[in-house]
């Protein structure tokens, strides 16, 4: 499995649109840093067709050292999710059918 990185994604942007990869990377930056400070600010992003990214606390809890066994206490924090989109559930389950189907 690959990792998508922020290089790659330029090129993917760059190849797509005939950006220059200068002004593709810049792109892609200012979408990643627009999402980062939404979430920061807790807002809700949504984008169409793709899903949603929100922050939610959670409070803490008791865990267990795996190690070991011994109890542990997990403090309270928040955590980014992320709600996939009806319209990207149904292109996953296509293509994951898709894939399925030469083997």
């Amino acid at each position: 499995m690959a990792t998508v990185t922020r290089a790659g994604l330029a090129r993917a942007v760059h190849h797509k649109t005939g950006l220059p990869q200068s002004e593709a990377a810049a792109l892609v930056e200012t979408v990643i840093e627009t999402i980062a400070e939404r979430l920061t600010a807790r807002e809700a992003v949504g984008i169409s067709g793709f899903g949603s990214f929100g922050v939610r606390d959670k409070g803490p809890r008791e865990g267990r050292n795996p190690k070991t066994g011994e109890p542990a206490a997990i403090p309270a924090r928040r955590v980014v999710t992320f709600r996939p989109s009806g319209v990207l559930k149904q292109q996953i389950a296509e293509r994951m059918q898709g894939a399925g189907d030469g083997e």
